[in-house]
């Protein structure tokens, strides 16, 4: 069975991050033998003064295939787990959704696009979770956290929000490094100009401070830029900086 699971509002300031804490979760999942867990995305939420929020008010999404585990059995053991493992404080927030469930659901893209715009009362967020058969729940504090939990899983199946959680931390001589090779070494699926332009695999790029995939049309891409050289011999495209991947 193929699912997706969201965390969101699980820390304090003090504490381990939401992106960590997702990380953890799948990592038990697959140590549980429950299946296997794709690479978390982690997708932007209305900064407001009406929403409380730790930093930066961002939830957490990650895909899994289940093997020998019931979704009712992960559920049990994701909500225990975030139980324990959340900060003191927080309001956590866990949706647990069957893609099956989710392939023509038009309301639930609409709901997480408008988390990034306006303030949401959970009620709604229980109300849309219930009429498409997923799992929403809080776990501690007010449990606003599920009005992430819930959007983070619609951003993710947008396909078109977020960022793949972590530093793709490619090592190269000169920092410079062929498409191939960067699609060879990371979780990168595409390596595509800012403007749109899907780059060849011989292409080669320079690889700036941040080294980071954005969920576009799917799939995991390194977004570039065009290079002030005239060179031949020298790298036509640069990776994106971390303050132009904030708008994804």
């Amino acid at each position: 069975m193929r699912i997706l699971v969201a965390i969101d509002d699980t820390d304090n300031l003090e504490s381990r991050g939401t992106g960590k804490l997702a990380a953890l979760l799948a990592e038990n999942i697959e140590e549980q033998g429950g299946g296997k867990a794709g690479p978390i995305t982690r997708h932007q939420i209305l900064v407001h003064p009406d929403i409380p929020y730790t930093s930066h008010n961002s939830t957490m999404c990650f895909t899994a295939e289940l093997d020998n585990c019931t979704l009712d059995e992960l559920v049990r053991y994701s909500a225990a787990f975030l139980e324990r493992e959340c900060a003191p404080g927080s309001d956590p927030g866990l949706c647990i959704a069957p893609r099956e469930n989710l392939e023509r659901s038009p309301e639930l893209l609409q709901f997480a696009y408008r988390a990034k715009e306006e303030v949401i009362a959970k009620e709604e967020a229980y109300t849309l979770a219930r009429q498409h058969d997923i799992h929403l729940s809080e776990h501690g504090g007010s449990g606003i956290g599920v009005i992430g939990a819930l959007a983070g899983v619609g951003l993710r199946l947008s396909g078109n929000d977020g960022r793949f959680r972590g530093q793709l931390a490619i090592v190269a001589p000169g920092n410079v490094v062929t498409v191939g090779a960067i699609k060879a070494r990371s979780l990168v699926e595409e390596v595509c100009s800012t403007a749109g332009e899907q780059l060849k695999e011989s292409e080669a790029v320079l690889l700036g401070e941040t080294q980071k995939a954005v969920l576009l049309d799917g799939k995991a891409v390194m977004l570039v830029f065009p290079t002030e050289t005239t060179e031949p011999d020298r790298a036509r495209w640069q990776s994106c900086s971390k303050t132009y991947l904030k708008r994804f």
